[in-house]
């Protein structure tokens, strides 16, 4: 390569893409175009919808995530104003099994408006999956990208993705670095020989194919246009490759790319809801399954018209899980919804658990992805299995936690477990993220059950309490050590709903070993639900797993939570009524089968339209 020629494009790159991208969207703005300059970049600083404004409804979050109310309170369960409640028969037709009675079937359709779109951000699981699908390659650069920030429990959610300065930086590396690697093996990216056709011809027609990949539906002759002036830029005192490699960056720092943009549509008067562009629902749909972009398929599905009906789009999901890239996208939601998270950065004190060491992490991590795609690929599905089944997947240095015996190696294996443990609750990377480095936590541990398993997040405790956490003093309990819990009226309240449904995890230590005694006491492993439906006392996680595995209120729960996941935002109390009621009916009437919760998004108004924003209402 020429160095006078590296030096132009780098030039011609920074005129176009100054600042990309830079605090473009707090989540307040929906999802339509962003304001640009006449390239298709972002000014520094602006809003990718100025003229939205921020949406006042959308919560703020406390220290753990959990949504706030305006005057600082936690929401009640659900994350609404009211408890959650199961409401049969108020569910679109579409999300129901085959022969399933809904009498009430019309209440919704059409009949409420859509809660605003936000404008959604690649994550870094997103960008990841996408730059593979799109370039055929294994970098994974995203991971040098800053952390996505977590709200609600999730990294997806558009309030918080915003964009700084770092981050514009890093999509700049990325792009050169992803571009260089591409066009290595050019012959794979190009729709045509460039030695046969001409190499004008051959980058107009790469422009078109490529372009309407990246950004997940055909390109307008003005993206073509400035995408070709970019292979012009790179080719000009270098070569066809070079230019193709240029293309490739311009296109992954564009808007078009980076963000799920929205914006197809006109509304008829009085209309409160425009329906997606079919290219927008496949994006939905890929983003959804798979966490990545829409391949050739589903892109010609939607050329085709293919993604017209509820029916349709039921089908393509359908076919969609059977691929192997719904198994990573499925275990990134429950990998969120757990918090496993921290297990890349969670620290354990080496002299109270010596067994813990990199391998043990490792398959820690490991396990997750495989008890999954055990439940839903290989299993039964059901949401009663999630949480109870006996089995559990081990590496060689995991296997010596359980205590069980694996075949050599770092790939996990099928073990059954002893009566004591049971599904995801006493998987070791569950308990170890929910514990302390020194010491197990009831608290984290009961606080999980009671805002992700029944969506009843308690408030957070008041200014002046003490929250230092006991001493892990020799001879001493964990439920001994929090008996001010009990006795502090000012954390009685919250206490009592998360402590005794903590202490029945205590037979299990803070890397997930499981104990007998503690301090060489036995442990009381004894708890209790309130205020649920399923109130009842227990002895230990098995028990306590039974209990929830049979509550409505669980089910609701889990198909509030992938709402939130699937839909990158907080759930809206009245505007999302009839699609949450529809995603727990489906759920609830299929006994409990996840793919069906998965599935029964897809059927709802609120992911098949968006909606009318005030400056798109004819005056």
């Amino acid at each position: 390569m020429h160095q006078g020629f590296r030096g132009g494009r780098r030039g011609w790159l920074a005129g176009i893409v100054p600042c990309l991208l830079l605090a473009s969207c707090n989540g307040g703005a929906t999802s339509q175009a962003p304001g640009e300059l006449g390239d298709g970049t972002m000014m520094p600083g602006q809003p990718a919808n100025p003229s939205a404004p921020a949406n006042p409804a959308s919560p703020s979050t406390s220290g753990d995530g959990a949504p706030q109310t305006p005057g600082g309170s936690a929401l009640p369960p659900g994350g609404t104003s009211t408890p959650p409640t199961n409401n049969p028969g108020t569910g679109d037709p579409g999300t129901m099994p085959p022969g399933t009675p809904d009498p009430n079937a019309t209440r919704c359709e059409g009949a409420t408006p859509i809660a605003p779109t936000p404008l959604r951000r690649l994550t870094r699981f997103e960008y990841n999956n996408t730059v593979q699908d799109l370039l055929g390659v294994t970098l994974t650069p995203a991971d040098q990208f800053p952390p996505d920030e977590i709200a609600g429990g999730f990294n997806n959610n558009a309030a918080v993705l915003t964009v700084s300065s770092l981050h514009a930086e890093k999509y700049a590396e990325a792009a050169e670095l992803l571009a260089a690697e591409a066009v290595k093996n050019l012959s794979a990216l190009l729709p045509c020989d460039p030695a046969t056709v001409g190499e004008a011809a051959c980058a107009e027609r790469f422009v078109q194919t490529f372009g309407r990949r990246a950004y997940r539906r055909p390109i307008t002759a003005e993206e073509s246009d400035r995408l070709m002036r970019a292979y012009t830029a790179g080719r000009t005192d270098g070569t066809f490759a070079e230019g193709i490699e240029v293309v490739i960056r311009y296109a992954l720092q564009s808007p078009a790319f980076l963000y799920r943009i929205e914006s197809s549509g006109t509304p008829a008067a009085g209309e409160q809801r425009i329906r997606l562009s079919q290219y927008e629902i496949a994006t939905r749909l890929s983003y959804l399954l798979w966490g990545s972009m829409p391949d050739d398929a589903l892109l010609a599905a939607a050329e085709a018209g293919e993604l017209s009906t509820k029916e349709q789009i039921a089908n393509r999901a359908r076919t969609m899980l059977a691929d192997p890239r719904a198994r990573r996208a499925a275990a990134e939601f429950f990998r969120q919804w757990l918090n496993l998270g921290k297990l890349d950065t969670m620290v354990k004190s080496a002299s109270a658990f010596p067994l813990f060491d990199e391998a043990v992490r490792a398959g820690m991590k490991a396990e997750t992805q495989a008890f999954i795609e055990h439940v839903l690929w290989s299993g039964d599905r059901q949401l009663t299995t999630l949480l109870t089944a006996p089995v559990g997947f081990a590496n060689e240095a995991l296997a010596r936690l359980y205590g069980v015996t694996v075949p050599a190696g770092s790939s996990p294996s099928l073990v059954e477990l002893p009566p004591e443990r049971s599904g995801i609750l006493t998987m070791p990377g569950f308990l170890a993220v929910h514990a302390h480095p020194d010491q197990t936590s009831p608290v984290l541990r009961g606080k999980f059950v009671r805002e992700k398993l029944l969506c009843q997040p308690p408030p957070p405790p008041p200014p002046d309490a003490n929250v230092t956490l006991p001493p892990a003093e020799s001879g001493t309990s964990a439920r001994a050590r929090f008996t001010a819990h009990a006795t502090d009226p000012s954390c009685a309240g919250c206490h009592r709903l998360m402590d005794p449904i903590g202490f029945a995890f205590e037979n299990f230590d803070a890397i997930g070993a499981y104990r007998a005694t503690e301090g060489g006491e036995p442990i009381d492993a004894s708890g209790e639900l309130v205020q649920t439906d399923v109130d009842d006392t227990f002895v230990g996680v098995r028990e306590l797993a039974t209990l929830l595995a049979q509550s409505q209120m669980v089910r609701d729960c889990l198909a509030t939570q992938w709402f939130r996941f699937g839909s990158g935002r907080f759930d809206d109390e009245e505007r999302d009524a009839c699609a949450l009621g529809q995603i727990r009916d489906a759920f609830s009437a299929s006994g409990g089968d996840l793919m069906e919760m998965m599935l029964a998004l897809t059927q709802t108004d609120t992911f098949l339209h968006r909606p009318v924003l005030a400056e798109e209402v004819t005056p």
